[in-house]
């Protein structure tokens, strides 16, 4: 069965393995959220434990729903006595998105008009509505016409966890302190060898550290949250009345957790560490952590983060949610002090910081060997993860003078600025090409990144292109050392932020080397739009500059228009398309960390829900079997493809089918635009005027930092005949 659990952003991929690791069969991350297969068992188990999870919905049915009149009659034909004691009390949440039903109230109440007349048509005593304990809380989802009733198995938010006697302004949501934990590695480290400790310096009302202590004890989430006391052995109260709910199955797996509870709590070390200038929030942490039952393990106190102490500890984790909001008042100084106290009184440990954005998380000094985009509500955070707090300082090395062949691409790569700085200034170019093996030896191309707000750093993206055979190795290791040494000193970027993409000769003729796997990403401005781009843990950076004038020419079509992008990549082309105004766009491609990557850089700019659809398939197929219209079109294609998920692609071989299908979707008056980087690329003119008008426009979509590269793409604007 298939059931959908619901999170906060930034928290999918994190929630999908949690899910399995408890037991689903399958479960993929989605926005806000990831789909899960297995029994109600496991559902019910998610209930129980899921630290990450904000709601189970259980499906009962879904079905057509193209207004009002479809919302009551789908939800009148349930047989809700199945599912619903006579008497008992109901809620309904409802989210909808589309034309036809666009209020959420209205659309709740239809429904629980719908329950209440399936009782009382027949004498039955109706329900009554409680939105804060119902028997029954139902969930309806509705967009694209289709309406999915389903039932919330938890009752109500799982973030909850049942301690919470005390709080403070601004309070850190319980799974999204799940979340900061894990990122640091919490629980492993406390149950490694010689376990680690748990540092927060500025612990306000005790969050972060009472669900780390409650994870390292393996107190289940939902005991607390049902007030199911661990001491007892009852059966527990139900997190919902819904008849369909196992109760028996319930019951052995809150006695399993009742046990594991025990055991945990009974073992807990004192290893917890929480200091707050604020006395009221102190007081208030020490309250709370009295009611979870973990007091013993944590020891309090007040104190201003100058004045933090080495703990006793050799190792361990600081996690920190400082203060960032408009209500909390962020506080650049206030981050720098905090990063210089870490540093100086745990050096060696680990660091998990919850940070208001890119800016203040640079603001604590410290250097992030993660970073990734939380939500904490509607705010945008950056969560850095920084192991150690101080990395080995390297001894500064004495500048060496460039060598004969250095000196010689560093004096081309300054001309190359020069002739390029009027074009970047005009267009507001951040992101480009500066060397394309102008000089022959040096066979490499040198992109440049300039990160957009935040730390505006410069990152270098060189990529060797394969030597010739009779190059001896020594050379191209020297030649590839001395185009390096010129670009960092003509852009005066350390080596940590040059990324070298290297081509390595073995079997099977030349081949690029591993990635460096820093997980490091950061965030540039192209076209109007904030996009994310991650130069060393791929092959390419998820940014095409060669296609920036075509992607500002269809983002300038796409105003006001439906937009569809064909092997979307990382949906660069869609986000500028909804930037500039697009009524909606649709996004295709194979791969899910593409698509992930999209909905990453569409929520960067604020952008989501239904209007920007995310599909995953096969783009051939998928096209053949679509049948909305789309206004403006983007298919840029690889040059083959041979995944395990779909057939076979070859662009020359398909492109005739690729591009008549595609066409078929276009509206009359629409446009596509079609590419691709296949050198060898013969378009198959006759084919295509039977169902299009067809111009390349190659030359146009060049831009002038690969005019030293004229075949980087080609590119053809394709309408519907004339009759």
């Amino acid at each position: 069965m298939k059931f959908f659990v619901s999170c906060a952003k930034g928290l999918e991929y994190l929630l999908a393995d949690e899910l399995q690791a408890l037991g689903a069969t399958r479960a993929t991350a989605t926005i806000a959220g990831a789909n899960a297969e297995g029994t109600l068992a496991d559902a019910q188990r998610a209930v129980l434990w899921s630290r990450l999870a904000s709601r189970v919905l259980w499906p009962l049915d879904t079905f057509d729903c193209a207004d009002e009149q479809a919302l009551y009659a789908g939800a009148a034909a349930l047989p809700w006595h199945e599912h619903l004691a006579e008497g008992d009390t109901v809620a309904v949440d409802a989210h909808v998105s589309g034309d036809a039903i666009t209020h959420a109230r209205f659309a709740a109440q239809r429904v629980k008009d719908a329950v209440v007349d399936a009782f009382r048509a027949p004498g039955l005593e109706r329900p009554s509505v409680d939105v804060e304990a119902p028997g029954l809380r139902l969930n309806l989802s509705l967009r694209k016409g289709r309406a999915t009733l389903s039932v919330d198995l938890g009752g109500g938010p799982l973030h909850r966890r049942g301690w919470r006697a005390e709080q403070r302004e601004a309070p850190l949501k319980e799974n999204l302190a799940a979340a900061v934990l894990l990122r640091g590695g919490w629980p492993v480290l406390y149950e490694a060898a010689e376990g680690g400790a748990l540092l927060d310096p500025m612990c306000g009302s005790g969050t972060l550290l009472i669900e780390g202590a409650l994870m390292a004890a393996d107190v289940a989430p939902g005991l607390g949250r049902m007030q199911a006391a661990i001491a007892e052995d009852a059966d527990a109260p139900l997190p919902t009345r819904w008849t369909g709910f196992d109760v028996a199955t319930w019951n052995t797996q809150v006695a399993d957790a009742r046990h594991r509870a025990r055991a945990g709590l009974a073992a807990l070390r004192p290893v917890f560490h929480g200091s707050d200038l604020d006395r009221q929030s102190i007081a208030a942490a020490r309250a709370n952590a009295q009611a979870a039952g973990v007091a013993a393990a944590i020891a309090f106190e007040v104190r201003d983060i100058d004045e933090l102490p080495a703990p006793p500890q050799a190792r361990g984790l600081v996690v920190c949610n400082p203060p960032y909001d408009q209500r909390l008042a962020a506080d650049g100084t206030l981050y720098r002090r905090l990063g210089a106290a870490l540093q100086r009184a745990v050096p060696d440990w680990r660091a998990s910081l919850l940070c208001g954005d890119a800016a203040l998380a640079h603001a604590t000094g410290l250097r992030a060997a993660k970073k990734y985009q939380l939500f904490n509500g509607a705010l945008e955070c950056a969560l850095i993860v920084c192991d150690p707090v101080r990395p080995p300082q390297r001894e500064a090395a004495a500048p060496r003078e460039l060598s004969d062949g250095a000196k010689m691409v560093a004096n081309r790569l300054q001309r190359n600025l020069r002739k390029l700085k009027n074009w970047r200034s005009g267009e507001q170019v951040s992101c480009f090409r500066a060397y394309d093996a102008d000089i022959p030896e040096y066979a490499a191309a040198i992109d440049v990144y300039a990160e957009d707000g935040g730390e505006q750093r410069t990152f270098l993206h060189v990529q060797e292109y394969a030597p010739p055979a009779e190059i001896p190795d020594a050379d191209v290791r020297r030649r590839r050392a001395e185009l390096v040494a010129a670009a960092r000193e003509t852009f005066a970027v350390p080596p940590e932020r040059v990324a070298l993409k290297t081509r390595e000769r073995g079997k099977g003729g030349s081949k690029y080397g591993k990635y460096q796997q820093q997980g490091e990403r950061f965030v540039v401005r192209e076209n109007g739009a904030r996009l994310w781009v991650n130069l060393f843990d791929y092959l390419d950076s998820g940014l095409f500059l060669d296609h920036r004038p075509l992607r500002r020419q269809m983002a300038k079509e796409a105003k006001g228009r439906r937009f569809l992008n064909l092997f979307c990549y990382t949906g660069v082309a869609s986000v500028q398309a909804a930037v500039a105004g697009a009524a909606s766009t649709t996004s295709v491609d194979l791969s899910a960390t593409y698509l992930q990557w999209c909905a990453d850089n569409l929520a960067l700019n604020g952008l989501g829900g239904e209007a920007h659809r995310l599909v995953q398939g096969d783009a051939l197929a998928w096209l053949e079997a679509e049948r909305a219209r789309y206004d403006v079109i983007f298919c840029d294609p690889p040059t083959f493809s041979n995944s395990a998920r779909a057939d076979d692609f070859d662009v020359q071989r398909e492109h005739v089918r690729l591009l008549r299908a595609a066409m078929a979707r276009l509206t009359p008056d629409g446009v596509l635009y079609f590419s691709n980087n296949f050198r060898r690329f013969r378009l198959d003119a006759e084919a295509v005027a039977q169902f299009a008008e067809c111009e390349e426009i190659s030359a146009k979509t060049i831009p002038p930092d690969f005019e030293r590269n004229l075949r980087i793409h080609r590119a053809w604007r394709l309408q519907q005949s004339v009759a």
